[in-house]
């Protein structure tokens, strides 16, 4: 779809993360993940919020850490089929897009990590065009800790300055580019954190977005709504479908493309389950 053809709209969810609500409560977030009906509850919530749309989204993009446990964890299948079995139910035109978090593939990835992931969901980083727009899912695991992969690092590295330069060339309206952590969490300057990637591949990120023309990076991993703009590049971090680390409700984001910009607003899930979007978003899309 590399023409444009009229405003649309697509979801974005993240962290999902089967199994982190229990192991926070309790302090044991390395082993206390054995229990996740309350994560079940809410992200088949979140697919009926969905599935309720009129019109339909485009897509919807889970972006990362999709369940809690971490590679090799005794919990991680069964969290993943369970996942699995409530995102089946998404309406057939509604087509996923999954993003790899640092639960999926380990805080500092392995190529038989990655490998496990690309089975289960998907390949880790790929392109997509939608009505004229050009989107691109990163692995940002790889820009966190590479260091016992440092060749799929330079692939993917190689591979987005090609998707860059090719974007450059088909005159898109918008480049938008999901993965899961945050290249900052308010400002672009801001202090090394879990939270976001560090300054140094940070700067060097955010640089080259901004000269090929990105329009937003969305990401998730803070549980919390947050963002920023780094010159004309903007920054969305949104809170979590799962456990909330901050005081943000569970929910989904509503991103309206249109000609000009991208606007997005975050809803919880009873909101938009019960009333789906507001005016002004479905008259930017009429």
């Amino acid at each position: 779809e590399y023409q444009w053809k009229g405003p649309f709209y697509f979801i974005q969810g993240a962290d999902p993360q089967f199994g982190l609500m229990k192991a926070w409560t309790n302090g044991d977030t390395d082993n206390g993940d054995d229990e996740w009906g309350e994560e079940i509850k809410l992200a088949k919530q979140a697919v009926q919020a969905i599935n309720k749309l009129n019109p339909k989204p485009k897509f919807f993009v889970l972006c990362g850490d999709l369940v809690h446990g971490m590679p090799g964890s005794r919990w991680k299948k069964s969290q993943e089929q369970d996942l699995k079995d409530v995102l089946k139910n998404t309406d057939q035109d509604i087509p996923l897009v999954f993003v790899s978090g640092n639960h999926d593939i380990g805080n500092t990835p392995t190529r038989e990590t990655i490998d496990d992931y690309c089975k289960n969901w998907g390949d880790d980083y790929f392109s997509f065009w939608v009505g004229g727009v050009f989107f691109l899912v990163l692995n940002s695991q790889l820009y966190f800790d590479s260091s016992k992969c440092r060749e799929l690092r330079q692939a993917q590295d190689a591979w987005l300055d090609e998707q860059l330069a090719f974007a450059a060339k088909q005159k898109c309206k918008h480049i938008i580019v999901f993965q899961h952590i945050p290249l900052f969490l308010c400002k672009p300057d801001e202090d090394d954190d879990y939270f976001n990637l560090g300054k140094s591949v940070r700067q060097e990120i955010m640089e080259k977005f901004h000269k090929a023309g990105v329009r937003a990076v969305f990401s998730g991993h803070y549980h919390r709504n947050a963002g920023g703009s780094y010159k004309d590049l903007e920054m969305v971090v949104s809170s979590a479908i799962g456990c909330q680390l901050g005081k943000d409700t569970h929910g989904l984001r509503v991103v309206v493309v249109t000609e000009e910009k991208v606007v997005h607003r975050y809803y919880s899930l009873p909101d938009l389950g019960s009333q789906g979007l507001e005016k002004d978003l479905l008259d930017m899309l009429a």
